[in-house]
């Protein structure tokens, strides 16, 4: 099958990303053996082609927003799934399930969990494995490029929104506004929040005010109104300390990515006092993905896919970097 693994991680000037032609995986004990559809392309795809995340396993097959069919199962991967079936393979592919973290429902935080595209080959490729209690059931109404996006920047855009405590009709600070960015907006809004955008990219800016954002300005601008709470999902630490300053009092920042670069000092009083308060966020649980799928089946969301083919893998993570994408890319087999 076509693949491409990372290879060399470095910066995408250094192309650490080659295509390969490697043999079909075979599903293991429990797993599901898929034809890969599609397979968006979420930054944290970048960071490990970059090295910003150590390397869990050489020459990994990046991606996890998988839409796919199921070709074969494994032995014991039970009957939730039959062969013909679509299925979504995301970010969490295992945890242990014993451990005091899975036995309280906080499975994002098992100290033994893997990672598609991480530690096990993702779906930058024409075939990906998945264990069978991982896959996703996907909503209707979505084609397969809709789809893929929303299995990581939904799922952890779903997450993150409940993490950062907005009180019902509250005002939500976005810090940048790419895929995850604009399908958490379109989740606010339907709640009944006032959205309020901060980013550097026009596109994006154009974006937010097309899904209803009541106002969009630039990255490091203040808002118009405080905020009641705020998602940070560029992956910059400087944005940390205006962001906390947007904040009214009692106010929460979530903080949305796997990776941020270096924290500023903060002042107490400035930046924390009255009840201000950060929190990270980690992965997701597997619960977390079926209530925001259940979501999207029941609120339509807008999902924007420039679509790239398998074979241009590379191209689409650099026009990433670049910050040449205006929602959500997706890779065509």
């Amino acid at each position: 099958m076509v693949a491409w693994q990372v290879q060399r991680p470095g910066p995408m000037s250094s192309k650490p990303l080659t295509q390969v032609h490697i043999e079909r995986p075979e599903p293991a004990s429990r797993e599901l053996l898929v034809r890969v559809l599609r397979c968006g392309v979420c930054r944290t795809d970048l960071h490990v082609s970059e090295g910003d995340l150590p390397v869990h396993r050489a020459d990994v097959i990046p991606g996890h927003e998988v839409v796919g069919e199921v070709l074969a199962l494994g032995d014991d991967a039970g009957e939730r799934f039959a062969i013909g079936d679509r299925v979504g393979i995301a970010w969490l592919r295992e945890t242990c399930g014993v451990c005091n973290q899975c036995l309280r429902g906080a499975e994002n935080l098992c100290p033994n969990s893997r990672y598609t595209g991480w530690d096990a080959d993702g779906g930058y490729a024409e075939y990906a494995t998945v264990p069978a209690a991982f896959a996703l059931e996907l909503p209707t109404g979505y084609s397969d490029s809709e789809l893929a996006p929303l299995l990581c920047a939904g799922i952890i855009g779903y997450r993150s929104y409940v993490r950062a405590q907005l009180p019902a009709g509250g005002a939500l600070g976005i810090y940048g506004f790419g895929g995850s960015a604009h399908i958490t907006a379109q989740i606010a809004i339907a709640d009944g929040a006032e959205v309020h955008v901060m980013t550097r990219d026009e596109r994006a800016r154009d974006l937010a005010l097309e899904l209803g954002a009541t106002s969009v300005q630039g990255v490091y601008d203040r808002p118009p109104v405080p905020l009641n709470s705020a998602i940070l999902f560029a992956p910059v630490g400087d944005l940390v300390p205006p962001a906390l300053e947007a904040l009214d009092r009692g106010g929460t920042l979530a903080i949305a990515g796997i990776y941020l670069s270096d924290i500023p000092s903060l002042d107490y009083h400035k930046h924390l006092f009255q009840e201000r308060q950060i929190l990270s966020v980690t992965s997701n649980t597997r619960a977390d993905a079926r209530n925001f799928l259940d979501f999207a089946d029941h609120h339509p969301i807008r999902v924007t896919t420039p679509e790239y083919p398998l074979s241009e893998a590379d191209r689409a993570l650099t026009d990433l970097a670049a910050g040449r994408i205006a929602g959500a890319a997706v890779l065509v087999p």
